[in-house]
């Protein structure tokens, strides 16, 4: 499982580390607390890991759950003190756990997680604890947090205004999209309600090789379009791609664009390859124009583009808005319009 951007860290109070990029270098242990059995569905298995994880967890046992961290984890961590601390932040935050209410095992790109949904002694809301693991049962994810939900918004049936096209030629996956949380976990954030995360795929992978270079990535370099006839209002450039592994909490959405499509509509595209927009501020754009090219900027894990609309032309202000694209394929079927949703696969028609 991979959060592409996080435009919303700050909310995220009680993050340990988000869920890391398939396919990232690093030395692997080899045991398991619990080795699969191949009597054993993969449901079942990621159940008694993610049970297991938790229990060590809230026990305490933090030099075990130490154990079972894959190498992302813990560079992320840094030591096995750290994991011990962040466990005294959570009882210190939350209390001690009360009641579990639901869980959940699931596979998401290859990652299987195991989700908890829990009250706690000291906060009024539900919390949601997370595992994720790879084929080995390592950890490759962990967060505590509290449970989130859908944004409110007054813009549910709003229909955009502006023709968009999509911001790219070829064929590019919807990693997250949708008005769901399950579809898209950018629903909880009030500015980018209804935002899209793209990534372009080869044989099911987002990349070749192991992923560890940025430019293994397929959608690297990858020109963006303007979606539309617009006046660019704001432009971020210079800042450095992040690494695989690494990502800039300060300047989330990294190198990037605001541009106004009039009729109080503003659309954000984010995490530009460094030095590559090709716009400033005050230039008009017509559709399918080349405003730079995707890169790793930002607070992100992997190469994508991340592309909203919102009624502000200050990024982090105002409230999202849908967006319905207009003459594109999905998933081999043509669109007139409509709001592409995750997983599937997307083109312009007639390109």
């Amino acid at each position: 499982m991979k959060l592409l951007d996080l435009l919303k860290s700050s909310l995220l109070l009680l993050a340990l580390a988000a869920p890391t990029a398939v396919g990232a270098t690093g030395q692997q242990a080899t045991s398991s607390l619990l080795p699969p059995e191949t009597s054993v569905t993969t449901r079942e298995r990621t159940l008694a890991e993610g049970r297991q994880l938790s229990r060590l967890f809230l026990e305490g046992d933090t030099d075990t759950v130490w154990d079972r961290m894959g190498p992302d984890m813990r560079q992320g961590l840094g030591s096995p003190s750290n994991l011990a601390g962040f466990r005294k932040q959570v009882g210190d935050q939350l209390g001690e756990e009360t009641a579990v209410q639901d869980e959940a095992a699931l596979v998401e790109d290859g990652i299987r997680v195991y989700r908890r949904v829990s009250t706690w002694s000291q906060h009024s809301g539900p919390i949601l604890m997370t595992w994720a693991f790879d084929d080995e049962g390592m950890v490759v994810g962990f967060f505590v947090r509290p449970q989130p939900q859908t944004a409110a918004s007054t813009r549910l049936d709003y229909q955009t205004q502006a023709r968009l096209r999509l911001p790219f030629g070829g064929q590019w996956k919807v990693f997250w999209g949708g008005r769901t949380l399950e579809q898209n976990y950018h629903a909880e954030s009030t500015g980018q309600r209804f935002a899209y995360d793209f990534v372009r795929e080869v044989d099911g992978s987002s990349h070749s090789g192991n992923g560890a270079a940025l430019e293994d990535y397929h959608c690297w370099g990858e020109p963006i379009l303007a979606p539309a006839p617009a006046t660019v209002v704001a432009v971020v450039d210079g800042l450095p791609d992040q690494p695989i592994g690494t990502t800039n909490a300060q300047a989330p959405a990294g190198n990037h664009v605001m541009l106004d499509l009039g009729r109080g509509e503003y659309a954000l595209l984010a995490h530009f390859q460094q030095d590559s927009l090709q716009v400033a501020t005050g230039d008009e754009v017509a559709a399918g124009d080349v405003l730079g090219r995707c890169g790793n900027s930002g607070n992100t894990s992997e190469p994508h583009l991340h592309f909203h609309l919102q009624d502000s032309p200050v990024f982090g202000k105002g409230s999202g808005l849908p967006a319905y694209f207009n003459d594109y394929i999905a998933d081999g079927k043509p669109v007139a319009r409509g709001e592409p949703l995750r997983h599937q696969l997307v083109e312009p028609a007639g390109e």
